[in-house]
């Protein structure tokens, strides 16, 4: 079964030749426990992450859109007073959560998973371990009654794959930061967002040192976006059948989880492994730990990496199409290159000589463009 709300969202789901054929829910909020099947053994939740992210409005796990998962947790417990056994649970948050106002979120949750008997874990996971070239760390929390979470979660830890900068061919960079910070990546994207609340769509932007001049600064399309998550190019097509924005794709692939992680999960789901990964428990002073187990009130940190699917890395210039990327616009590079200059940010040898010279060919293409404009017709 699933529950969506978005219209988009929808259609991309009833598109897919498998989950097409699934029960469908549209509102979390008015969900029953009458409406979920007999015989589910997991339910999962990737909730809404506007309340709890560096960049949303912190409100935390009581905000009107991240507090959404509590009704995951008034279903388990409606569930278990009707004498209905309890699946496993697995959600997946962003790592702000573990600090936001000390933990609060993963406090309210944890909370409610120990008064309702669940043994559980968690582990901050970056995506370029799942062989994509983007920086996405998401937390995803593994809940069983009956089973080990820790034989899901914690049971692989890979070396992290550091990038050699001298040979990398393509840098990622947020154009939207500039004032603390350009979300920096060796031969990735900083994280796909979901754009703005308008449907404007705000990919990310590509430093190629080895290109001319002038087009050294570009912005994937939205195909490359979908391979950077895992997808099949053209998966987030159908949704313009329901809306017209471009912006909307970028939504959906902003807001999914990569799907070389949710593999990974799911076959050990499948195939339980062996933890080995060494623990103490933990103090409870500060932020949560990034990756943790517990249950019946205890916490336990766990030395974790955030690399532990180990797939072969894609470089970043080997998932952009030469042909789709689009040079950065003129205003979004100066506005850039403007707050740029006001720090100590974007030192990368060579990065801001490329954007002066991509901001100048674009003032010199513009203006050429004007005058061809002007040339009387004969």
């Amino acid at each position: 079964m699933l529950c969506e709300i978005w219209e988009p969202a929808r259609q991309v789901l009833s598109s897919d030749a498998v989950l097409g054929s699934a029960q469908s829910e549209r509102d979390i909020t008015g969900l029953s426990m009458r409406q979920i099947p007999d015989g589910v053994d997991l339910i999962t939740a990737g909730f809404p992450c506007t309340d709890l992210s560096q960049a949303g409005r912190k409100a935390g796990i009581a905000g009107e859109r991240s507090g959404l998962v509590l009704k995951v947790f008034v279903l388990l417990e409606e569930m278990q007073a009707s004498g209905r056994p309890l699946p496993d649970l697995l959600l997946e948050n962003v790592p702000n959560m573990l600090s936001l106002n000390r933990g609060a979120a993963m406090r309210a949750i944890v909370d409610r998973l120990d008064a309702l008997g669940y043994r559980w874990a968690y582990r901050t996971i970056d995506s370029r371990s799942a062989g994509v070239p983007q920086r996405r760390r998401r937390v995803f929390l593994h809940a069983s009654i009956d089973g080990d979470p820790r034989s899901v979660l914690l049971a692989d830890d890979d070396v992290i794959d550091v990038r050699d900068e001298s040979t990398v061919t393509a840098f990622g960079f947020s154009w939207t930061e500039g004032n603390r910070g350009v979300g920096w990546a060796v031969d990735a994207v900083p994280t796909l967002k979901g754009g703005s609340t308008l449907g404007i769509a705000s990919p990310p932007a590509i430093y190629l040192p080895n290109a001319p001049l002038g087009e050294q600064i570009v912005t994937p399309s939205i195909e490359d976006a979908e391979e950077m998550q895992g997808f099949e190019r053209g998966h987030t097509a159908a949704a313009i059948e329901i809306s017209k924005r471009p912006g909307t794709r970028w939504a959906l692939v902003g807001n999914a989880v990569t799907v070389g992680v949710a593999e990974w999960i799911g076959k050990r789901l499948i195939e339980p492994g062996v933890d080995e990964l060494a623990y103490a428990e933990w103090s409870g002073m500060g932020g949560w730990p990034k990756a943790a187990f517990g249950g019946g009130g205890r916490v336990f940190g766990v030395e974790a990496d955030e690399w532990p699917i180990g797939a072969h890395y894609r470089s970043l210039g080997d998932v952009i199409s030469p042909t789709s990327v689009t040079p950065l616009s003129l205003k979004a590079t100066s506005g850039f290159w403007g707050r740029l200059q006001k720090t100590n940010l974007g030192r990368h040898p060579g990065f801001r000589e490329a954007l002066d010279a991509h901001v100048e060919a674009a003032v010199n293409d513009q203006m050429a463009r004007s005058q061809a404009d002007m040339v009387p017709m004969t």
